[in-house]
């Protein structure tokens, strides 16, 4: 009899638990409070629903109507226990992502409820943030997953390092692991991809001969396709062994001269220079305390004159203090040590070191279009069977969360994503 076991997959991702977990504790003797606590904490949300509208279902019997002043998403919610909102009072996102893990609360559909807390965001406030000691403890947490060198490879590991044949299941042909450029609803998914590929390209005035670095390569889509239409000298730089595997192979079947390379390194100590950069939602794995060593390298990389790409996920100049104080349900569960932009701030600090800020393109509509399709293939791959082994239902739950949860955030407007070319000042 075959008594082999797989050995559990994503565990790294759920290491925040051990944290957090003390929190249940505390949330489960807050849901004893009377319910009367739970319904002022109703209204406060209430005032903050500026647009749109929540449908609650609550443990004491009761329906209400958050809201409904504008228009907006519908979300509606099944709370099970008042325990989920003694999470969220308590850890925030966080709390609310393990309330639904231990289903104290329900949706037919997430994704407005997202929409609609990230929609509403600013008049929201401190609502769905971490407070007292708890804020502090979310501090603690992010500030652990630091990208210093060592604990950029251990965060990368732990996301991108799932396994190829996980992320080949789901993603498009190609592995774009990034918002698709949707020119129109009929496209599929390889074809927006495609168009998103080329849209980078395009800013770079490449010719045959160019030299062009990709900092965080993925899996090779840019490369193969920099590579067929510009015949370029390409370096790509990952810290995953597992992307970079998959990237080099694609490179070599296109390079027939060998010029090409992929290698395992930091953007911090890659030697140039280069005439053209390519970087690919790679920097929101970077962390803010290390903006100016990412932005220092692609000055110090760049000929002068030469330009990079940059595709970048930000989030409201409004809402970044309060997000970047602490540690979110996707810098906790998925994205350990990352953070999303503040343009004005990053935007200050390129210009500062000599890299002209160029023709902004923002197209978050169609990176909640990419996540809904990411979505619909995972889901049809577990339904399938198809999961590889070592990914339990845990773990299936977490990732289905996250990407509806990435995807309302998109649709509320709160966050988004946009492509700017850098050029080096001559």
């Amino acid at each position: 009899m075959n008594t082999h076991v797989s050995p559990r997959r994503g565990k790294e991702l759920l290491r925040a638990d051990r944290v957090f977990r003390s929190g249940g504790g505390l949330a489960w003797l807050m849901a004893h409070a009377p319910s009367g606590v739970f319904h002022r904490m109703l209204d406060r949300i209430d005032r903050g629903l500026d647009y749109g509208t929540l449908e609650g279902h609550l443990p004491d019997g009761s329906v209400r109507i958050l809201g409904a002043r504008d228009e907006g998403p519908t979300a509606v919610v099944h709370l099970h226990s008042w325990a989920a909102l003694a999470r969220l009072a308590l850890t925030g996102s966080v709390g609310w992502y393990r309330a639904w893990e231990h289903d104290e609360w329900s949706s037919p559909d997430p994704v407005p409820l997202f929409d609609l807390f990230m929609r509403n965001g600013e008049a929201l406030g401190s609502v769905g943030r971490a407070h007292g000691p708890w804020r502090w403890v979310n501090g603690l947490v992010h500030a652990f997953n630091r990208n210093s060198r060592r604990g950029a490879k251990r965060n990368i590991h732990a996301h991108y390092d799932l396994g190829n044949d996980f992320y080949r299941l789901w993603l498009d042909s190609k592995m774009n692991y990034s918002s698709a450029l949707f020119a129109s609803p009929e496209m599929t998914l390889d074809e927006a991809q495609n168009a998103k590929v080329d849209a980078i390209l395009d800013r770079l005035d490449l010719r045959s001969g160019s030299r062009l670095l990709e900092i965080g390569c993925g899996w090779g889509a840019l490369a193969e396709r920099a590579v067929e239409r510009h015949d370029v000298l390409y370096t790509g730089i990952t810290l995953s062994p597992a992307q970079a595997e998959v990237a080099a192979t694609r490179i070599a079947a296109v390079d027939l001269v060998g010029r090409s390379k992929v290698e395992l390194c930091d953007y911090r100590d890659v030697q140039g220079p280069f005439d053209a950069i390519a970087s690919v939602e790679m920097v929101e794995a970077v962390g803010h305390a290390y903006w100016p060593a990412y932005l220092d390298a692609i000055a110090r990389l760049l000929r002068p004159g030469g330009k990079a790409a940059i595709q970048y996920i930000m989030i409201k100049d409004t809402l970044f203090e309060a997000y970047a104080a602490g540690s979110d349900f996707i810098q906790a569960y998925i994205f350990p040590g990352g953070c999303l932009i503040s343009e004005s701030r990053f935007r200050a600090l390129a210009e500062a070191r000599g890299l002209a800020w160029r023709d902004v393109r923002r197209f978050g509509e169609d990176y909640a279009e990419t996540l809904r399709r990411w979505r619909e293939r995972f889901d049809a791959v577990v339904a399938s069977g198809q999961l590889p082994a070592g990914f339990d239902e845990r773990f299936v739950r977490l990732w289905r969360y996250y990407l509806q949860y990435c995807e309302g955030g998109f649709r509320g407007g709160g966050i988004d994503v946009a492509q700017v070319t850098l050029e080096k000042n001559v």
